[in-house]
């Protein structure tokens, strides 16, 4: 694992920017009252730091950013949410052991067939 890396903190404002790289982007929704987001949350950080430069990981605090949660309809958290190419291809709500987010994260780097 390389040291130092973290989670992006996705915002209401960079987060089209976000979700439209050309990597797979895995967005965790959470909020610090949250205990199973307390659960989830130093997963998500090991998954920034063993997929860095391979797709992006952010965090998403919803206490401080309402839009986007309002507008994916996420009504329970923690949701994880992984994006290609800006579209949502694959989501969890709840907390989930570190291999179900790797193998949608994996399956999300698949090329994607026609």
């Amino acid at each position: 694992m390389a040291a130092g890396s973290h989670a992006v903190e996705a915002t209401d404002a960079n987060f089209s920017e976000l979700i439209n790289s050309d990597k797979p982007v895995l967005i965790d929704f959470w909020a610090e009252w949250c205990g199973p987001c307390r659960m989830v949350g130093p997963i998500v950080e090991q998954l920034a730091g063993e997929y860095e430069g391979k797709a992006v990981v952010a965090k998403m605090d919803v206490d401080q950013n309402s839009q986007t949660p309002a507008k994916f309809g996420i009504r329970s958290i923690p949701t994880l949410m992984i994006f290609k190419n800006g579209q949502l291809v694959d989501k969890v709500i709840g907390a989930v052991p570190k291999n179900v987010l790797e193998q949608k994260l994996q399956g999300a780097m698949e090329p994607a067939t026609i």
